[in-house]
């Protein structure tokens, strides 16, 4: 009786299956029925068949092996256990050369950041003359309002670069790159999204060019206006010199275009340096004056007017605003691994940043309550002392060095565009430090049109720091991750939609208040 079993038996991963050798020993009493003995002794074999791959014996020879091809002992579980040489290395090996492929964990860095490197420079790019305009942010929104607002703020503006470099990563990926900046990883995400979509890539990229120079030159006129604004108070104590902002801004203008004509970040690192230790010293001096004598919390307001919560809004988003060092700092990293996660650098750094913003102006507004001065706490401290004097001088000083920084970025976007213009080396030589020139300038004229400390902070805040930090991230992310899905029931993509309903709410009703107050500083 010869039956075909290749339909109704499937194979076990060592071509071994306990039916086929009940089916087979069944079959092999048929054909020996004038036997018994021999019949038993044959079922006895079977039974004892040591379990190799590949044995003949077992299956009949209507067995359809090219079924299943033979698995390969190497690569089986099995071989794990039993040790069998060699599968570890080649674990190894695949996971090596997969690391290999990865062109982010292959950039050709010079001098590569050390985690702690990136940490300090990351407190650096957030903490400016953001955080000492807090108390009034606080004075906008009430202290429950400002305190709740400014920590949530914060969540969200972390999460938003936390989208940033993701994109990012994945977009290095796709298009073979090391490292992308902010204006890149837009044009690549149109580039690689949605075929309706590619042919706006440079355009995109221009847009966001557009908006990083409105952002960084937004932040050298908050600069002017602060230095001015400081130097104001400290000549007014000890000379007796009753100036306006404009004359300190004029005297300012010379010495601030020299400073922006050194082109190497090289020979501003020093500098740096040492803003940076008088912006430490100036903090801490700040929260000695910040926490003596606080009052009641019954003496402020909880919650402030709807009308001023867009002031809020426009100042709390100016002192996030970081996101524009955020790929820059990730792309210098020697362990780039390491700058997202929970406990990473970036959730580390952003902490210690919510953390001093939300504890001066919660402590800031308590102190001085509606009578805070707008645009810098270091205005309300007491005239009298020499040490309250010293802060102003040097958060001043501590400003004007960071000019540069600031600086640098608008002009790294808009040289390029300029140079190809200049063909001979001496006029690129002389249009790089007339375009230096221009741009500081500018800045100059901006800050002396809108003294009005705060509602510069306010309006840069509204207007370009909402659209980057809120904005343009979860957008990049909806294109980046169009073809692959956004989670179930597309949360990520409501997410997404939610973030940049707030960011345009705020760019909205942010920017017409404090244009408002600008031109009718009198309703403030």
């Amino acid at each position: 009786m010869a039956i075909n079993y290749s339909k109704s038996v499937t194979p076990h991963k060592h071509n071994f299956d306990p039916t086929v050798i009940q089916i087979k020993a069944s079959c092999g009493e048929e054909r020996l029925s004038s036997n018994a003995t021999a019949a038993k002794t044959n079922k006895m074999k079977e039974e004892k068949q040591p379990l190799l791959l590949g044995s003949s014996e077992l299956l009949n020879d209507t067995y359809d092996r090219s079924t299943t091809p033979r698995p390969d002992v190497r690569l089986s579980p099995d071989s794990v256990v039993l040790g069998v040489e060699g599968v570890d290395t080649l674990d190894r090996k695949a996971a090596h050369l997969a690391l290999k492929d990865d062109p982010i964990l292959n950039r050709d860095l010079e001098h590569p950041t050390s985690n702690l490197d990136t940490m300090i420079h990351l407190l650096k790019g957030n903490i400016g003359t953001g955080i000492l305009a807090m108390p009034d942010a606080f004075r906008n929104a009430g202290l429950v309002v400002g305190t709740f607002g400014t920590l949530i703020m914060g969540i969200i503006c972390t999460h938003c670069m936390h989208m940033l470099v993701k994109c990012c990563h994945e977009l290095c990926r796709r298009t073979q790159r090391p490292a992308l900046d902010f204006s890149e990883v837009v044009e690549a995400a149109f580039a690689t999204g949605p075929s309706r979509l590619r042919n706006y890539s440079h355009f995109s990229k221009i847009i966001v060019n557009v908006f990083l120079c409105i952002t960084q030159l937004g932040f050298c006129c908050v600069y002017f206006v602060f230095v001015a604004a400081n130097l104001s108070e400290v000549v007014k104590h000890f000379l007796n010199v009753n100036l306006s902002v404009h004359t300190y801004l004029m005297m300012m203008l010379v010495p601030m275009i020299m400073l922006n004509w050194v082109k190497n970040l090289k020979y501003l690192t020093p500098v740096s340096l040492f803003a940076a230790i008088l912006t430490v010293v100036g903090l801490g001096i700040t929260f000695f004056y910040m926490l003596q004598g606080l009052p009641k919390t019954s003496t402020v307001h909880a919650f402030a007017s709807w009308k001023q919560l867009p002031l809020y809004f426009g100042t709390a988003i100016y002192a996030f605003e970081g996101i524009g060092v955020i790929l820059p700092l990730e792309n210098n990293m020697k362990n780039p691994q390491d700058f997202g996660g929970c406990t990473g650098v970036l959730n580390t750094g952003m902490v210690i940043v919510a953390a001093l913003y939300t504890a001066v102006g919660f402590f800031g507004y308590l102190k001085y309550g509606d009578a805070v001065k707008v645009g810098s706490i270091t205005l309300n401290l007491p005239p009298g002392d020499i040490l309250a004097q010293c802060v102003r001088i040097m958060m001043a000083v501590a400003i004007f060095l960071s000019y540069g920084l600031q600086f640098y970025v608008p002009m790294n976007v808009v040289w390029p565009m300029v140079k190809p213009h200049l063909t001979s080396e001496k006029t690129q030589f002389i249009g790089e430090y007339v375009l230096r020139t221009f741009l500081v300038i500018l800045t100059f004229a901006l800050a002396a049109a809108i003294p009005n400390l705060g509602a510069v902070i306010s309006l840069v805040g509204a207007v370009s720091s909402s659209t980057l930090a809120l904005i343009f991230p979860p957008f990049i992310e909806i294109i980046t991750f169009w073809h692959v899905g956004f989670g179930k029931n597309n949360w990520v993509l409501w997410k997404d939609i939610a973030i940049i309903v707030f960011g345009l709410c705020g760019f909205g009703f942010g920017s017409y208040v404090s244009i408002t107050n600008i031109i009718w500083p009198d309703l403030e």
